[in-house]
């Protein structure tokens, strides 16, 4: 088994790079950090290209026969690699699929959650869980999002980015593959003219927007909707955080 100890070393600073989104789209591969992660791509069948382990966690005894390459890192270069403090010195370096860029092959017998904007990685994160737990067959990461593979949004997706479709597209472009296919896009916003998501008879496919934690979604996307929906808030807070509420419109419409 090969053996890398420097940070000095080719490969170590080619990883180091993929914590970026520049260095991902370069080397066209990207990190995941921590079994829990590793296990959930090994069970989706993820194109996983090398699985770097320190020797602590060597002596775990893992079965290691299902990773094409094994390379044992130091301490120092886990910590060197990992976007986290306390690195558990388990990465794999996993293949980037064609598929994020492909709206060829979408499934639009369920619905798509479609991001504007949205810039908090863990909102990101929530939102793309609580749609796998919907039941929803993607989620479209919008121009302005953050980056599907940045280290903080892949820890807060918790494994659920593999059971799933998830794609970087404009949106635009989204709303005309869904409104082709005959399935409504709502578009998340109080005004004279929105409805509230109980009165909703959503059908078996839609695509719901929500938009940037401050500001909502663009005035472009809200011009181009079916109907733009809210929800009815009873008590004396001014809105809800934006994952929340996504996750009461995906349950609320889609059952």
């Amino acid at each position: 088994m090969e053996k890398i100890n420097s940070l000095q070393n080719a490969h170590v600073k080619a990883w180091k790079k993929l914590q970026t989104k520049k260095g991902r789209k370069q080397q066209e591969q990207y990190l995941l950090d921590g079994w829990h992660l590793v296990n959930e791509a090994v069970k989706a069948k993820v194109a996983i290209k090398t699985l770097l382990i320190t020797a602590k966690q060597l002596e775990t005894k893992p079965d290691l026969t299902k990773f094409p390459a094994v390379i044992e890192i130091s301490e120092e270069v886990a910590s060197h690699i990992s976007a986290t403090v306390t690195p558990q010195g388990v990465f794999a370096v996993i293949v980037l699929s064609e598929r994020e860029d492909d709206l060829t092959q979408l499934d639009l017998s369920r619905p798509w959650l479609l991001l504007d904007n949205v810039q908090d990685p863990g909102n990101i994160g929530t939102m793309v869980r609580t749609a796998d737990a919907a039941g929803f067959a993607g989620v479209a990461f919008g121009t302005g999002t953050v980056d599907i593979h940045q280290p903080k949004v892949e820890r807060s997706m918790q494994g659920s980015q593999f059971h799933l479709q998830l794609i970087n597209t404009d949106l635009n472009v989204m709303i005309d593959q869904l409104q082709a296919a005959n399935a409504p896009v709502y578009g998340s916003e109080l005004n004279p003219q929105a409805a509230q998501y109980l009165d909703i008879d959503a059908p078996a496919s839609f695509g719901l927007i929500m938009g940037n934690e401050g500001n909502g979604m663009s005035r472009e996307l809200l011009a181009r909707t079916d109907k733009n929906i809210y929800i009815p808030i009873k008590g004396r807070a001014e809105s809800l955080n934006v994952a929340i509420a996504a996750g009461i419109l995906m349950f609320g419409l889609y059952h």
